[in-house]
């Protein structure tokens, strides 16, 4: 079996919520093999100044995949991760590569017959899963006291808002108030700051948190700081999480090393797909750690699925558009689809659509 073609395109998809505007721009892409299966992936969660430079760094890296056996996985993406520079993994090449990769596991599981995450390593065949497409920043006190149960009450047994925006220390702690209170004592609760703190800030407001059963804290200060998590994650009984920021699986040698953070959070177009999180994952497993995963709902389920550390996926809705399907979920839970690959397919008349030039 050998790629003989791909199809790559750019596609806006209209967002319903968030913090980055009314709709979101991703890079599509169909690889296809000489047997005719088709095997699919996307880049994205960039800029949209970048879009174009991000579709070809994808068709530049794809093509050189082409008549390579797709079977192949670690050879292709290390070939490609090569041909993109010697500062690879970065950037556009790493996000254009994690696309590439995921294809070729849908293209793996497709010619196997078997779904990605029993290939992947078959631990489960559900797995956990926390609302984190609301509860912005811009939501008030008002907002963030409805909106909870309502997820809540949609099926979610865990969800994520957002915290580093305002201007005192009790305002910050009021957010947490309101929501815990909101939502009640049995649902997991995570806080994500976006980088948004200091040192300082983080421990000082972290304590305070530490009242409100908190499951975990993300990225409150600059993710390259690995000393400084390291200080947080021993001061603090809260959880610390992160990684979400950083491309390829070496930095995360070093937060372990570091003991920077208590639960590592990958993300699947800065590390590389589907086989770099599993790195990842193993890596966190040998030091007795969880890992959790960022955006990209329908392709990481199957890897959380498939790792034994694996505790929660992020239910992200802004990539849902591309697919004629949604992750389904059941008491809190994500099913993993069944049928052979990834288990979803591009919805092209949606992307039909929403193809820009």
């Amino acid at each position: 079996m050998k790629i003989v073609g791909f199809e790559a395109n750019i596609v806006e998809l209209p967002r319903e919520s968030g913090p980055l505007g009314a709709s979101a721009m991703f890079v599509t892409l169909k690889l296809r093999t000489d047997d005719g299966i088709e095997g699919i992936g996307y880049a994205g969660f960039t800029s949209a100044l970048v879009m174009k430079a991000l579709r070809e760094t994808l068709d530049a890296l794809t093509s050189q995949a082409v008549g390579s056996d797709p079977m192949m996985i670690e050879a292709i993406g290390a070939r490609l991760l090569s041909l993109g520079g010697g500062g690879s993994p970065s950037g556009l090449v790493t996000r254009a590569v994690s696309a590439i990769d995921v294809a070729l596991w849908d293209i793996r599981g497709k010619a196997l017959g078997q779904p990605v995450y029993r290939l992947l390593g078959g631990f489960a065949d559900r797995a956990p899963a926390y609302a984190s497409g609301h509860l912005w920043r811009t939501y008030d006190l008002d907002m963030l006291a409805k909106t909870g149960p309502e997820i809540v009450e949609s099926g979610f047994r865990a969800m994520k808002f957002r915290m580093g925006g305002e201007d005192s220390d009790a305002k910050e702690i009021e957010r947490m108030r309101v929501m815990r209170e909101a939502i009640g004592d049995d649902i997991d609760l995570m806080v994500d700051i976006n980088q948004g703190w200091d040192i300082n800030t983080t421990l000082r407001i972290g304590r305070l948190m530490a009242d409100y059963n908190l499951y975990w804290l993300e990225d409150p200060t600059h993710y390259q700081d690995y000393v400084g998590y390291a200080r947080i994650a021993d001061a603090l009984d809260t959880p610390i999480a992160t990684g979400e920021y950083h491309y390829g699986t070496v930095p995360f040698r070093h937060m372990l090393e570091n003991r920077s953070l208590d639960i590592v959070m990958v993300d699947l177009l800065r590390v590389g797909g589907l086989t770099g999180f599993m790195k990842v994952a193993h890596m966190a497993e040998i030091y007795n750690l969880p890992v959790v995963s960022h955006l990209a709902t329908e392709v990481l389920a199957h890897a959380i699925a498939a790792a034994p550390n694996g505790i929660y996926v992020e239910h992200m809705p802004w990539t849902f558009d591309l697919f004629t399907t949604e992750p389904l979920i059941e008491d809190g839970m994500i099913v993993l689809p069944q049928s052979p690959g990834l288990g979803v397919q591009f919805d092209e008349e949606k992307l039909s659509k929403y193809t820009v030039s």
